[in-house]
């Protein structure tokens, strides 16, 4: 058997069981770090759009958070390190973590300015959230 395939049965077979066992599959390709920040984003997307407060902002947050529409049919995407390449505005407020957001707000229509990233900082608590990009909907397809 050759390594790739070797690899590919592996993975399939890690999947298979997590899934039989109710596990989530997200630690096996995000590894452990990556499966609290998708984790911590469904259930910040879920307190937000049942128009619930959020538990994990850091007390230093400077995250605007909106209103529960703006949160209602989103859900994590995939996480990543922290790059301050990409996010100037975000650099001061020393985040970890962020995600983007899958989906779009419920009745979106273009010039709809919805949630699309989320940054997080980790803390001897666990993550909390430091900041929200928000994105624009140009057209929907």
């Amino acid at each position: 058997m050759t390594p790739i395939r070797r690899s590919v049965y592996g993975l399939s077979l890690g999947a298979l069981a997590a899934l039989l066992t109710g596990c989530s599959i997200d630690p096996l390709i995000w590894g452990g770090d990556g499966a609290q920040v998708i984790q911590a984003t469904e259930k910040l997307v879920s307190d937000l759009a049942s128009g619930e407060t959020s538990d994990i902002d850091c007390m230093d947050s400077v995250a605007d958070l909106g209103t529960p529409s703006d949160w209602s049919g989103l859900s994590a995407g995939e996480p990543e390190k922290f790059s301050p390449e990409y996010w100037d505005d975000q650099v001061a407020l020393d985040p970890q973590w962020s995600i983007n957001l899958e989906g779009l707000p419920e009745g979106a229509v273009p010039g709809t300015d919805y949630p699309g990233n989320v940054f997080y900082r980790e803390t001897d608590g666990g993550l909390c959230v430091i900041d929200v990009a928000w994105s624009t909907l140009v057209s929907v397809n």
